[in-house]
């Protein structure tokens, strides 16, 4: 049995609770690792160890930092195959989505190369007679990421990479489900000539989350998941007076024009519904067609495409989509679908009986797809998080715009229409953070910003790009003269412009 643990100081910890979580392989069902689950103690002593890591590095210049960034970006882009194959047998993910996964992290990083610039302050020369005023972006200290399980490359690379690159160090608290990429991701770090500290991995549960969120050295908390816990998470940081982004929940959809094209539409609804089995956070779960032929024409082209779906083990390069992460969240789904059912909306395509030969103890489970959803339903307002799709029909624009809009997520949301008037009102009027048109899937890329809005996030800054910058610094303004005869004598006034 492989055991995990943490990594401080440059090299592994191994934890002594002597409490452990189980790693599951999703294809076979099957235990294939622990990992360890820090103590309090534990926990502060990793803190404490960036902590003191943190002057050292804060004191390194711009360029020096960056050149770690771009020889950690190498180094990912070299194990991209080793890094893809770790996360899809812990995850579930086929091949080509880990190493999509592990792609988009390493974007963020890209980005992070550039820090000496993005950290250029503003200037203001002679304001005022021998006066000048300029600003400068500073590191806050020791930073905490806490990360979910669908995404174990690419979300902690968006946090820490900003984050390290401004100069602050990073304790990345990942997924107990699959935690074996961000170790592997820190020791690449220091692979890189990151100082020992500057990038830590606490392994753990509630114990672990609760000593980031609390303790006082820790000045700013990164958070991906479920809305429930984000408010806790950003509650509970701000009590103790800690910057926080809490990115919580979602349920997109995407607006389907009666002129759009039905074959790319189909084509996105299959990719952004269905891929990773339906675990991401930016998934698009709704559809919702204008007018009754728009989705009667949809579910004639969308069914036959569901029921076809190439369902296989993880470690294929071929297969549409994998396995679901655990048991447990495979139960979840498939209670969501006996809901949805109960609730009385037309199960058209049924993926729940779903098992593959030779892998009948796997966490498998194929495309579901629902039509004659309403809002009231369940399965409408709540994140299923899994290979389920439902049409919501909407009589007409407006009615289409209003769903999203009053949803109380707002992460994503898409339109496909081939009337640029309908895309541009769409884009500029929905109450949504992210908005894609003719695109079902709207993840900025790594030089914008990535948030939603309402209970899809929490906290004033969004991820990565220049809001990332600004939420790992704080600014400091200087207001300075020199003249001479500065010992002339006191000058008891405010500066003004003269």
């Amino acid at each position: 049995m492989r055991d995990i643990h943490h990594f401080c100081g440059g090299k592994e910890l191994k934890g002594g609770s002597g409490t452990f979580g189980d790693v599951y392989n999703p294809t076979t069902g099957e235990v294939q690792a622990r990992v360890a689950f820090a103590t309090r103690a534990e926990a502060e002593q990793i803190i404490a160890n960036a902590a003191e890591a943190f002057p050292g590095w804060a004191a390194t210049s711009p360029i020096a930092r960056a050149r770690v960034m771009f020889r950690f970006r190498d180094l990912v882009e070299k194990h991209k195959d080793e890094l893809a194959a770790l996360l899809s047998s812990e995850h579930g993910k086929v091949l080509p989505d880990a190493a999509g996964d592990v792609q988009r992290g390493l974007e963020v990083v890209e980005f992070a190369c550039g820090i000496p610039h993005l950290l250029k302050g503003e200037y203001s020369d002679s304001v005022s007679k021998g006066l000048d005023v300029y600003s400068m972006r500073q590191p806050l200290g020791v930073c905490a990421g806490i990360t979910p399980f669908n995404f174990p490359a690419m979300v902690p690379m968006w946090m820490f990479a900003v984050a390290i690159a401004c100069g602050n160090t990073f304790v990345l608290k990942p997924s107990e489900k699959d935690p074996s990429v961000p170790v592997r991701l820190a020791e690449l770090m220091m692979e890189a000539g990151a100082p020992p500290g500057v990038l830590n991995v606490l392994q753990g549960d509630k114990t672990a989350v609760d000593a980031v969120l609390t303790d006082p050295r820790v000045q700013a908390i990164s958070f991906v998941g479920s809305t429930p816990i984000a408010q806790y998470v950003y509650s509970t940081a701000a009590a103790h007076g800690k910057r926080c982004q809490a990115m919580g929940g979602a349920k997109n959809h995407m607006i389907v024009m009666p002129d759009a094209d039905m074959e790319q539409v189909t084509d996105a609804l299959i990719g952004a519904a269905y891929g990773s089995a339906g675990e991401r956070c930016m998934a698009i779960s709704v559809a919702v067609p204008v007018g009754e032929q728009t989705a009667d024409a949809l579910i004639e082209k969308l069914a036959p495409r569901v029921r076809s779906l190439n369902v296989g083990p993880s470690h294929s390069h071929d297969a549409d989509l994998g396995p679901l992460v655990t048991k447990q969240h495979y139960d979840k789904v498939r209670g969501y679908i006996d809901l949805g059912v109960t609730e009385g909306a037309e199960l058209v395509v049924d993926g729940r009986d779903l098992t593959l030969q030779g892998y009948e103890n796997g966490y498998f489970m194929g495309g579901s797809l629902f039509d004659r959803v309403t809002p009231d339903m369940r399965i409408y307002k709540e994140e299923i998080f899994g290979p389920v799709l439902s049409v919501v029909r909407a009589a007409d624009f407006d009615q289409a715009c209003a769903l999203p809009s009053d949803h109380e997520f707002g992460n994503g949301v898409a339109i496909f229409t081939r009337d640029g008037d309908a895309a541009r009102e769409f884009a500029n009027k929905v109450n949504v953070g992210m908005v894609g048109v003719n695109v079902p899937i709207p993840v900025p890329l790594s030089f914008h910003t990535f948030g939603g809005w309402k209970k899809s996030a929490f906290g004033d800054t969004n991820q990565h790009g220049p809001e990332g910058v600004r939420f790992y610094t704080h600014i400091k303004t200087v207001t300075g003269r020199w003249p001479t005869g500065v010992r002339a004598g006191a000058d008891f006034s405010i500066p003004t412009v003269s």
